[in-house]
């Protein structure tokens, strides 16, 4: 009909152009990175490898839930909506490639159930980068705290 557009959901992000063309290619929007989330990080506390390492460290999901939120916004839709540091964060945890291994299997498990093939994609090749960056870090981190100068006295 003249004068109906097909609404868009309308988008939080400081470059909505942009976004909304990444949502455009790929079919992610907020809510299924939302899902995604949610979804992902319920079997990480299920998880017998990853649970323990998470249950450690974080005893209210509420607000790590919402930060992970705007941080899968902010990587896979470019919103700019985490404000953030994660690889301080990360470095010192007592992980091993397996555990990011582990990680990326569960969140390819997840992003394939909750996004559409492009869409899944999409937030895979980041989550890719973002292990191996974060296994760097721990990496670099652990070989810094070995390097510890001898007494000679």
């Amino acid at each position: 009909m003249v004068g109906m557009q097909s609404e868009q959901p309308r988008i939080s992000s400081a470059r909505p152009e942009m976004t909304r063309a990444i949502m455009d290619k790929t079919g992610l929007d907020q809510g299924m990175l939302t899902d995604l989330v949610h979804r992902f990080y319920g079997k990480v506390r299920a998880d017998s490898v990853l649970g323990p390492i998470f249950a450690s460290r974080i005893t209210d999901w509420e607000p790590h839930l919402a930060r992970m939120i705007a941080f899968w916004s902010s990587v896979a839709l470019m919103t700019g909506q985490y404000h953030g540091a994660p690889v301080p964060a990360h470095a010192h945890l007592p992980v091993s490639r397996s555990h990011f291994d582990r990680w990326l299997s569960l969140f390819r498990e997840t992003a394939y159930e909750t996004c559409p093939p492009a869409g899944a994609a999409h937030v895979m090749i980041r989550a890719e980068r973002i292990a191996h960056s974060l296994h760097m870090a721990v990496e670099a981190t652990a070989r810094a705290n070995s390097k510890t100068v001898p007494n000679l006295r």
